[in-house]
């Protein structure tokens, strides 16, 4: 099909292009590419979903969260990643003996959002005044006649970031429905970043320590950001050359592989590209369309208009200056406007034969009378803020640093940008006495006058802790230390399998390393574990032992505390420790 456009040189077309709406001129640049779709949809479709190994491993723990041994999950990710559309792929898998139910509007009070989860499992309870005692008690039931019958209940909440206080406290109480056995409700919390902030919270420590598996969402990198272009792309039937690879290497320059944004550039690019003639996406047509998308010239339109308005209001102080002149004298002016008066007398010099001005209803301030000042007292020294207290970035940079990952303090590092370099990060809330169980430098939040400061603590000894900074070690009591801490705290760690979790849905080569480390810790040799490896009662039963054992929630489940202590057992060479011999310090 060839179009030919007359008149004025082709423009990507703008709002709404040219009067026709936004679903008309898609389905022309689908009919001009020869697509049977648009292929950059921003809607949440599973067809076009593009499984990079950050989607593969967080849809992992969504189908890790509705097994037999399920619990629950947290999933964060920055906006436009892929969160909810990872929901409706794991919707589509059609899982047997399972429902679901789908909060997707988290900005209700508690009772509104128990009824919300009893309409979503079609579970009758009174209304409209049902009490908070009647919803659960009618949700109760319905979990039990349905764990009668063999099948498992999900909740899953998408955008949790935005749950109130309150009704997370809810969510953790749902999580007391059980038999002796099995947990009747699965829950998996959903939401950007902030989620991780909120659980944080000190008074969400008895919700947070319920996590058994947790995983953040990473953005695409270079070659996936390509990759997922071209996937997209013949998803709908387009051609690869439909995007020039001077035009690729830009996406992921322009949206650092934000999906979303791929999605709604690469959409306008196409439209620009039809709206042109022009047989594919170039590197100027890209640009022209994310610089719509993206809005870029807003600043510059906004400092624009500021620069024209500026003449003016430097006329309008001149004036107002010039006004209080002829009111007050030129001597005050120059006391309490000097600035203003320099200009006015530099505007007199240029001018051989000035208008004479009218001033137009100034104000006269009267020129302030003198007042003997009250007697100051003589200020005291500067409270010293110790060289240990550190930014939360700068306290983590410490403890990258001892893994042998160099990063800036400058680059504003937080858990998740380890991922990249091999390692994990685990926030929570603790004691010492677990601190020491998991032997890794930690970082602390303590309650200073000035707010949050952080402390990296690199070992404990002796009744001491040795501290990080970049002017060297500083030794501390940990009584002193104590007296500040939150209770809240950040370790480093480097997993030793390529998993986040072990179940009973994990690979064989993570449930062979359980295995192994479970034999050291039951007292005997580590020797060849037979296959095939399962994760069956009787190993859960075993996990369950060795959390017991180690003042862990015994859950029967391998989640990253599980782990920690787990790579306790057997570490690394080299790694750092936080004692130089575990239980002792």
């Amino acid at each position: 099909m060839m179009i030919t456009f007359t008149g004025q040189s082709p423009q990507l077309l703008r709002g709404p292009y040219n009067g026709r709406p936004n679903g008309y001129c898609a389905r022309m640049y689908k009919e001009y590419f020869g697509l049977r779709d648009v292929p950059f949809s921003i809607t949440p479709d599973p067809r076009y979903v593009y499984m990079s190994p950050h989607h593969r491993e967080a849809l992992g723990h969504l189908l890790y969260g509705t097994g037999e041994d399920g619990g629950f999950v947290q999933i964060t990710g920055e906006v436009g990643t892929g969160k909810t559309t990872l929901i409706r792929t794991l919707l589509e898998q059609q899982l047997p003996e399972v429902d679901v139910a789908l909060i997707l509007n988290p900005r209700l009070n508690v009772p509104e959002f128990l009824a919300a989860i009893c309409d979503e499992l079609r579970v009758a309870n009174p209304r409209p005044a049902a009490s908070l005692k009647q919803l659960v008690d009618a949700l109760n039931a319905h979990l039990l006649k349905t764990h009668a019958l063999g099948k498992r209940t999900v909740l899953i909440v998408d955008e949790a970031q935005h749950l109130s206080r309150d009704v997370l406290e809810q969510v953790r109480l749902l999580t007391n429905l059980e038999t002796h056995r099995h947990k009747l409700l699965r829950i998996m919390l959903v939401g950007q970043p902030e989620l991780r902030d909120l659980l944080a919270r000190k008074d969400l420590r008895q919700l947070a320590q319920r996590i058994t598996a947790r995983y953040h969402l990473a953005s695409l990198n270079r070659q996936q950001t390509r990759e997922y272009v071209m996937h997209r792309l013949q998803v709908a039937g387009g051609k690869p050359a439909l995007f020039t690879n001077a035009a690729l290497r830009d996406i992921y320059r322009l949206t650092h592989g934000t999906p979303r944004l791929i999605n709604i550039i690469c959409d306008r690019a196409l439209l620009g590209a039809y709206g042109q003639g022009k047989p594919q996406v170039t590197r100027a047509i890209l640009r022209h369309a994310a610089q719509e998308v993206l809005d870029q010239g807003a600043r510059s339109r906004r400092e624009g208009r500021v620069s024209e308005l500026w003449p003016w209001l430097a006329m309008l102080g001149a004036s107002v200056a010039l006004g209080a002149s002829l009111y007050l004298g030129k001597p005050y002016l120059d006391r309490v406007l000097p600035a203003e008066a320099a200009a006015v007398t530099a505007a007199d010099d240029s001018q051989t034969n000035p208008e004479p001005v009218v001033p137009q209803s100034v104000a006269v301030v009267p020129p302030p009378t003198a007042e003997p000042a009250p007697p100051s007292a003589v200020p005291g020294p500067e409270p010293t803020r110790p060289e240990y207290w550190l930014a939360e970035a700068a306290a983590l940079t410490q403890l990258a640093n001892l893994w042998g990952v160099k990063m800036a303090d400058g680059d504003g590092i937080q858990c998740m940008d380890l991922n990249s370099r091999g390692l994990r990060c685990l926030s929570g809330s603790a004691g010492w006495s677990e601190l020491r169980g998991f032997n890794l430098p930690v970082t602390l939040t303590l309650n200073t006058p000035d707010g949050n400061a952080y402390v990296a603590v690199r070992r404990l000894e002796s009744g001491n802790a040795l501290l990080l900074s970049d002017r060297g070690e500083t030794t501390v009591s940990i009584g002193s230390l104590s007296e500040q801490w939150t209770g809240d705290f950040q370790i480093i760690w480097r997993p030793q399998v390529k998993a986040t979790y072990i179940g009973p849905d994990s690979e064989q080569s993570a449930i062979r390393w359980l295995l192994k480390r479970l034999e050291i810790a039951e007292g005997s040799a580590a020797g060849i574990v037979s296959l095939p490896y399962r994760y069956d009662a009787a190993v859960r039963e075993r996990v369950r032992r060795f959390q017991d054992s180690r003042g862990l929630e015994a859950d029967g489940l391998v989640g990253a505390r599980t782990m920690i202590h787990l790579n306790a057992l057997a570490p690394e060479a080299g790694a750092p420790v936080l004692v130089a011999k575990a239980g002792k310090g």
